[in-house]
Formats: structure tokens, C-alpha cells, sequence
């Protein structure tokens, strides 16, 4: 009944999708990449505007927001920014990460180090987060930092903007949760330790539930609470209890959905995000992924492509050859120093196909590492999803499967974020027209995919996981992994 939208504000680009409300079907899109200068919210409203543009959102009835993680607003009393905005993942020098890195740092100490944050809001700081880009602020510009009157994610500050900047901001769960200063035990605001982060009290946005509007536009369209982007790329998905979602970048990371919040991990190895239903999205992250085959192609001196059929010209275990792949050191195990280890090596395991085998194997072990730290905290997960382009590696699919355990779904490539937002407003719409209740999203046809299953292989993929576990365990003997 109608047509809905979802808007993606990526770190470089809005997107936004046109879905009809009661199938998913997108109906039309638009793109425009943000201005090639400093990142400033104002550059994400132009660029929203650019993508809106040729009558993309005409007749819409409900709009849903999502936007790049982590980077964050920090208004003065008129609502101004008070400084251009703190960048998301992936805008980041070594400069700027190492000094956030430190910002963590510090406030883990502040607070009387992991077990006491963990308590509070289920995870150690990270330098990524808006609690630690608060820290920094503080530090290095500290007269801008006391201009702070109010402190708001990106998809909060766009949402406030279609709304006609209302008295109050609003964001939901998701979003709330990836700051470091809510809590997804309490549901609740921890207001002290943004205090602690930037040394006096500010607004913060209301915490809407899922299902809950933020408003209407002065035109009259209806605007959900918004979420973060990794929690409405899960939701375009599609991915519920059971399912974890399994993201290949030159890092990796592992996230599913669970029934509650996970008890506190002082080893700072899980991240205690909510989703945008409801339920939480406990995410484990490695600092090895996809630049571990980058490196061994470029050793080997091939592409990925060309990798991938070596590694399946070897055999499983790959010729005795085991890959620790902590190439940036690790962080399941908490290796941030380690380097690489590549042991088993023979004579006549000297080859390229067996190497570019371990090397998989090796990658692959460490983002099952990274899942069984959730399933040993109680998490079920009975599929992944795979994102990413190096999913789509013969060789990822082929071995996976075996080494995670689990049957694994590549979906077919799609703007999940900017459909998960456009859900979520279909979702907020159905319910004010009493068409949907607040506990049962819309159910959207799951999206297209292969999925591969374990077969026969499973016992092998054991075998090459006890193989690896043991050559790590005594490698690294006084590391576990979470």
C-alpha cells in the first residue's frame, strides 16, 4: 500500500532506494557522492538533495535514514556544528587513528579500566566510537569542545533536518548502541560518561522504539527513528535470530542477531550493538581479513582471482601448511604486536597452490575464531551471510561453508543499508495505519543468494579448524581468543 523510502549516507555518497511497502520491491533509486571537500553534515544534505533529485522521493509516503557509523555532530546551542563533523570508518589517517586509539586508551583508565566499562555499556572503548572522537575533541580543541551543547550521529542529524530541525532529536536503539555511552543491559543513556569524554553534560537524542516515528517532514511525509548503517544493512537483509552476517573487508568482522545482551566481556573482543528490532547484534572484529590474500597474491605475484584457483589446485589442509594470518597484529586472539606464522613447511609443500590454500584456510580460521566468541557467550548461529567482493572468490565459497561450520549465503549484490532504512520506515508507516504491529516488522521476500552448505566436508573443515587451533594455541599460549 504505497511506496517508501531508504536513504544511505555513506562516508562518501547518499543512495537512496524506493521500495513498495508491502513487497520490497525496488520501484526506483538515486546516487550522488558528496562534495570532494572537508566532511561536513551540510556536504551530506547537499548530496542527499543531489540523489532526491528528478522526483526520486515523489509520493513517498514514509522515509527511513541510515548513515555511516560512528561519525558524529557535536552542535552548539543553536544547533550549529562546531566543527566540521568527525569522519565515520574508513575516514581516518594514521594520525587520526592512532590519536583516537589513545582517546580510548585514556578513557578505559578514566573509568577504572575494562571490567567497570563493560559493566556500563557492555564494551571496552574503542577508538572508532563517538565516545573516544568526544575525548579527542576535548583534547585537542578543547575551546570548540565547550561550545558542545548537543552531541548526534549522522542519521540523527539528518533526520533532524528532514523533520524542519525540531526541539529534539531522536535516533533508535541501533544507533544509540554504537556510540560507548548507552547501555544495552538499561535500554538507557549513561549521560556520565559523555561527562567523562568531554568534560560537561549535553543533550543527547531521544531514544525512539523501533517501530516508532520521528515525525513528519512540513510535507507531510513520515519519518522513522533511523539506525546506524550496520544495523540496517542486517535488517535489508533480512537476517533474524540464528543468523550472523559475516563481512569481508581488508579486515573482517562478525555480528548476529540475539535474543538479549550478551553478559560483560571485559576482554573487549565482542561490541555490544543493538539492532534496529528489537533484538541486540553482538559484533566480534579481526583485524585480518581479505588483506591477507592481497598479501600473499602480491607474494605469489597474481590477482585474487588467480589466487583462488591456486588455492583450489591444493588440497584440503593444504599440504600440511598452517597460516596464522595476524598480519596487523589481532585482535581474537588480543595479538597487537604479533606477526604472521606460517608453519608445516616441507619440500614438497614449497608451492604456490599450497600456500595461496593456507593462506585461505588461515583467514578463514580466524573469522571462525571470531564466531565461536560469540558462540561460546551463548549466541546460536545456525547460517552466515557473506559480504563483501572477496565473497564472491571460488575459493571462499567453495572452503567456507566446512570451516565456519555452518551453511553460508552469498546474497546478490543489493543497497541493503538504504533497504533495511526503507523497512524500517515501511515498518514505522504500517504501523501508524494499523496495518502492522510494533513487534513484527514487515516481511519482505528474503533476497536473492546462493547458499552453500557443509556436505560431506564438515568432518574435513573440523580436522583443518583443530589443525589451526593447535598450531595458534601453541604459538601464541597465553592469548585466548576472547
Amino acid at each position: 500500500m504505497g511506496i517508501v523510502a531508504g536513504l544511505d549516507s555513506s562516508s562518501v555518497y547518499t543512495r537512496i532506494v524506493v521500495c513498495d511497502t508491502d513487497t520490497g520491491q525496488v520501484v526506483r533509486h538515486g546516487h550522488a557522492d558528496h562534495p570532494k571537500e572537508e566532511a561536513t553534515p551540510e556536504a551530506w544534505l547537499h548530496s542527499l538533495g543531489e540523489a532526491a533529485g528528478g522526483g526520486v522521493l515523489e509520493d513517498v509516503a514514509a522515509i527511513g535514514v541510515a548513515a555511516q557509523p560512528h561519525a558524529v555532530v557535536a552542535l552548539d546551542e543553536s544547533g550549529a556544528p562546531v566543527r566540521a563533523a568527525s569522519p565515520g570508518v574508513g575516514g581516518e589517517d594514521r594520525a587520526r587513528t592512532a590519536a583516537l586509539d589513545a582517546a580510548a586508551r585514556e578513557l578505559t583508565d578514566a573509568l577504572g579500566g575494562p571490567d567497570t566499562w563493560t559493566r556500563a555499556v557492555g564494551s571496552v572503548p574503542q577508538g572508532g566510537q563517538p565516545v573516544a572522537r568526544l575525548r579527542r575533541l576535548a583534547r585537542e580543541h578543547p575551546e570548540a569542545a565547550r561550545r558542545v551543547a548537543g552531541v548526534a550521529l549522522a542519521q540523527d542529524w539528518l533526520v533532524w533536518q528532514l523533520l524542519g530541525r525540531p526541539a529534539r532529536m531522536a535516533t533508535d536503539r541501533g544507533g544509540a548502541s554504537s556510540t560507548g555511552y548507552w547501555s544495552p543491559v538499561g535500554g538507557e543513556w549513561r549521560p556520565e560518561l559523555v561527562e567523562l569524554a568531554l568534560g560537561h553534560a549535553v543533550a543527547l537524542p531521544e531514544v525512539l522504539a523501533p517501530a516508532q516515528p520521528a515525525g513528519r517532514t512540513p510535507e507531510g511525509q513520515l519519518i522513522s527513528a533511523g539506525t546506524g548503517e550496520t544495523m540496517a544493512a542486517a535488517f535489508g537483509l533480512g537476517v533474524g535470530p540464528g543468523d550472523a552476517v559475516l563481512s569481508l573487508g581488508a579486515s573482517g568482522s562478525v555480528c548476529a542477531v540475539h535474543h538479549a545482551a550478551l553478559p560483560p566481556d571485559s576482554s573487549g573482543a565482542v561490541t555490544a550493538y543493538a539492532d534496529a528490532t528489537g533484538h541486540h547484534l553482538p559484533v566480534v572484529r579481526t583485524l585480518n581479513a581479505v588483506r591477507v590474500l592481497r598479501g600473499t597474491a602480491e607474494l605469489l605475484g597474481c590477482d585474487l582471482p588467480a589466487l583462488s584457483d591456486l588455492a583450489l589446485r591444493s588440497t584440503p589442509g593444504a599440504h600440511g601448511l598452517v597460516f596464522l594470518p595476524y598480519l596487523a597484529g589481532e585482535r581474537v586472539p588480543a595479538l597487537p604486536h604479533a606477526a604472521g606464522t606460517l608453519t608445516g613447511l616441507r619440500r614438497e609443500s614449497m608451492k604456490p597452490e599450497h600456500l595461496a590454500r593456507a593462506a585461505f584456510e588461515g583467514m578463514l580460521c580466524g573469522l571462525a575464531d571470531a564466531a565461536d566468541v560469540l558462540r561460546e557467550r551463548g549466541v546460536r548461529i545456525d547460517r552466515f551471510f557473506l559480504l563483501g567482493a572477496a565473497a564472491d572468490l571460488p575459493a571462499v565459497r567453495e572452503l567456507a561453508p566446512a570451516l565456519l561450520g555452518a551453511p553460508v549465503v552469498i546474497p546478490a549484490p543489493a543497497a541493503y543499508t538504504a533497504l533495511g532504512a526503507a523497512r524500517q520506515a515501511a515498518w514505522a508507516l504500517g504501523v501508524e495505519q494499523g496495518r502492522l504491529t510494533p513487534d513484527t516488522p514487515p516481511k519482505w521476500p528474503e533476497q536473492d543468494g546462493e547458499t552453500y552448505h557443509p556436505g560431506d566436508d564438515l568432518p574435513t573443515g573440523k580436522a583443518i579448524r583443530q589443525q589451526y587451533g593447535a598450531v595458534r594455541d601453541t604459538t601464541h599460549p597465553t592469548h585466548p581468543q576472547g
